[in-house]
């Protein structure tokens, strides 16, 4: 059974810092892209950042400055850094697991979610 499980999320106030980890277990994890999104409230699913099975990481531009996402392959673990937090970065993260067989299959996986919460 594969199982993706956030953790690291909490309250902090803007301009704080934040470390979310995802541990994976069940997949073969250096053959999967990872990806964080989050869902901040009355809104739909917003892509943040995406770290694929050869080493290259992606953000969105909004926090292509402050977060930096990273992945340790032997400890099945990705990592997102986020640094100098906003109140719009209030959200439920989402860690994912993605590996494609081809353009028409592939495994996806979700975590349960992870609260951030940036407030004073």
């Amino acid at each position: 059974e594969v199982q993706l499980v956030e953790s690291g999320g909490g309250l902090v106030q803007p301009g704080g810092s934040l470390r979310l980890s995802c541990a994976a277990s069940g997949l073969t994890f250096g053959s999967y892209d990872m990806s964080w999104v989050r869902q901040a409230p009355g809104k739909g699913p917003e892509w943040v950042s995406a770290l694929n099975s050869g080493g290259s990481t992606y953000y969105q531009d909004s926090v292509k400055d402050r977060f930096t996402g990273s992945r340790d392959n032997p400890k099945n673990t990705v990592y997102l850094q986020m640094n100098i937090l906003r109140p719009e970065d209030t959200a439920v993260y989402y860690c994912n697991a993605k590996h494609y067989y081809n353009n028409n299959d592939f495994d996806d996986y979700w975590g349960q979610g992870t609260q951030v919460t940036v407030s004073s």
